[in-house]
């Protein structure tokens, strides 16, 4: 009996140690050496936090003024900054690409749409309720340019039109498997927002303008 109690005893004290050592192998690993899923949860999880603090905060939004090209690469970047504060990590679209193509759109904010309506992007309405401004040469067109209240709230417009469209399916799948396995290439995900204008080489000038603009940010 007394054997057979030490014996249970012994056994008792091999399977707490070892659990002990998973424990501690598993603190150790999961704090110096913690794989992809570990911080990509840390990283969800801090980010819904810091999402909600900012909007309890009620932070307000930057305004987009700009008096030469420089400046309207790094009011634009600011406001996307800001938009970047409420929105998921995986829902955001990169500012470089964000910044080239309002760049193409409104050439460096000097279009009439972007000055008369905040309109960085071209974006369309068919609502005839929806404030718009009518193309000048056609104003009996049945769509119109919508008109925002601030050039912010188009580059909002624009991010969420990315994010929820079906034409730009391809790029949120493409986004999503480069964020998964991080490794980011802006040309790839460039090229599948080819839908957002009819020029056939839309996406080529994207990616010009990107590397132009990469060199102002990195003076801001």
């Amino acid at each position: 009996m007394k054997k057979l109690f030490t014996r249970r005893v012994k056994q008792w004290l091999f399977t707490i140690t070892g659990f002990i050592v998973g424990v501690l192998i598993a603190f150790v690993v999961g704090t110096f050496y913690p794989n992809f899923y570990i911080k990509d949860k840390i990283v969800k999880n801090i980010e819904a936090e810091q999402i909600q603090i900012f909007k309890n905060f009620g932070f307000e939004e930057p305004a987009i003024e700009y008096s030469n090209n420089r400046e309207f690469v790094l009011a634009v970047g600011k406001c996307i900054q800001y938009i970047n504060l409420t929105t998921k990590h995986e829902d955001r679209v990169h500012r470089e690409i964000i910044i080239a193509m309002a760049v193409l759109e409104t050439g460096y904010g000097k279009s009439r749409f972007a000055l008369e309506g905040n309109n960085l992007f071209g974006i369309r309405t068919w609502e005839p309720t929806t404030p718009q401004l009518k193309p000048l040469g056609n104003p009996d067109v049945k769509w119109g340019v919508k008109a925002y209240k601030t050039k912010c709230s188009s580059v909002k417009d624009m991010v969420n039109n990315i994010n929820t469209h079906h034409a730009y399916e391809l790029f949120r799948i493409e986004r999503a498997e480069q964020i998964a396995n991080h490794k980011i290439d802006l040309d790839k995900q460039i090229d599948l927002l080819n839908k957002w204008s009819t020029n056939p080489i839309y996406t080529t000038l994207v990616k010009q303008k990107v590397k132009s603009i990469r060199k102002i940010l990195k003076n801001e």
